[in-house]
């Protein structure tokens, strides 16, 4: 396994596990349980790829693996040419009532599998090559006829932009602008237009007077602007978009109006994307049992109750994929094992592989789950960042250490996150002061 992963990619999922964070690629290498959901979830990408629109909701404790998954997903739809975004849903920096936020939280976070975030300037540079190059290929216009490519080049983008200037003409004027400014080298502008399509507040009123466009993003131009980005991307060659919101759950934590706000902009937001309003889009959120089945989350407004309803049994093997709400069960002690071996695999340290056995690999999986409450759905991230850096970096770097002889796992409260000490007792955590 470790063969078919590049050195580079190797040590960014090693340190990043080090550090006790989940990585930001290579995620299939240590996708374990999630192969039950490939196939539906394909699917899923394939309807939005040909200019559907899917909502799906996850749900999982904390620990389960919710952040994961969805990086996991953003990994596969990128490689399908998609673009992705990431946004993390909080009261005071992105509020879901204000859809202004999200969107732009959203471009800032926006990547594809050629550019990292934010990606926006590369696909609007992208969007305008593609139009010369359906010009040129039309083949009415020669190579060499600037004034004859810039006008057809004009003509065509007029057309794919007939549907956006209908439900968001500030969009279509700003991208036109956007083109203008960047054929005739005004790159102030150019940036400044970016930045206004990307919901940035503040532009410059230069920039925005050269595309002749007025004020702010507010919450409801938000969707239309949504639909603009969807067609440029679309335009650009990427089939479409998979949106992440994540820690959805902590609207349960806010003020009730805001709550209530919060709730009704998702039930909308759900309800425009069965209606078809955003073609190539794939929205993901994800939440605890609690947000979804708890009186201060979804419960609290029923239209959205009605929405996300879903069957769950005892059994997780039963759990339908293609339902709107997946249910992640969680870390089993052989599941963690067999993700600390895949650790191993990737690692590939000749000095550390005999020393690491299977064995051992339970040992710490069983240490790790006693020191948290003997709770193994809370420790995954403890148990690998334990693995990572004081296991597998002392055996690959002293080659008479024995994680046996010369190893005894201590958590310190510091290094756990709020759940993960609620998990633990204080007699089950050794403090190093």
């Amino acid at each position: 396994m470790s063969a078919e992963i590049s050195a580079r990619r190797r040590k960014d999922i090693i340190d990043a596990l080090r550090r006790g964070v989940v990585p930001m690629n290579g995620l299939d290498a240590l996708a374990v349980g999630l192969d039950r959901f490939e196939a539906a979830l394909d699917d899923d990408l394939d309807r939005a790829a040909g200019g559907g629109s899917v909502f799906k909701a996850v749900r999982g404790e904390y620990g389960a693996g919710k952040t994961f998954f969805t990086r996991w997903l953003a990994e596969r739809a990128k490689r399908r040419g998609f673009a992705a975004a990431e946004v993390q849903v909080s009261e005071l920096e992105t509020p879901l009532h204000r859809m202004e936020t999200v969107y732009r939280r959203l471009v800032e976070n926006l990547s594809t599998e050629q550019f990292p975030a934010s990606a926006l300037r590369p696909i609007l540079d992208g969007w305008i090559y593609a139009l010369e190059e359906d010009v040129l290929n039309g083949g009415a216009v020669a190579e060499d006829d600037a004034a004859g490519l810039d006008t057809s080049v004009g003509a065509l983008l007029e057309t794919r932009l007939a549907e956006i200037s209908r439900s968001t003409p500030g969009f279509a004027a700003a991208l036109r602008g956007y083109r203008a400014a960047t054929a005739s080298g005004a790159h102030a502008v150019a940036d400044g237009l970016a930045a206004w399509l990307g919901g940035q507040p503040h532009v410059a009123a230069a920039a925005r007077r050269a595309a002749g466009v007025k004020g702010d993003l507010d919450h409801f131009a938000a969707m239309s602007f949504l639909q603009g980005l969807l067609t440029v991307l679309r335009d650009s060659g990427h089939p479409g978009l998979l949106l992440v919101l994540d820690e959805v759950e902590t609207l349960q934590r806010v003020r009730s109006d805001a709550r209530d706000k919060a709730l009704n902009a998702l039930r909308q937001l759900i309800d425009e994307i069965y209606a078809g309003r955003f073609p190539g889009l794939l929205l993901i959120i994800t939440g605890t049992p609690a947000f979804y089945d708890g009186a201060q989350g979804v419960q609290r407004l029923a239209p959205l109750a009605q929405r996300l309803a879903t069957d769950f049994g005892f059994d997780p093997r039963w759990d339908n994929p293609r339902a709107t709400q997946l249910r992640l069960p969680g870390f089993s002690l052989d599941a963690l094992v067999e993700l600390g071996s895949r650790v191993r695999a990737i690692y590939a340290s000749p000095a550390a592989e005999g020393r690491i056995d299977d064995g051992y690999l339970r040992e710490l999986a069983v240490a790790v789950t006693g020191k948290l409450g003997g709770q193994v759905g809370v420790a995954p991230r403890v148990y690998l960042k334990k693995l990572v850096a004081d296991v597998l970096d002392r055996a690959d770097q002293f080659a008479d250490w024995n994680p046996r002889e010369h190893y005894a796992l201590t958590v310190r409260s510091d290094e756990l996150t709020e759940v993960e000490r609620n998990a633990a007792s204080a007699d089950d955590i050794s403090l190093q002061l």
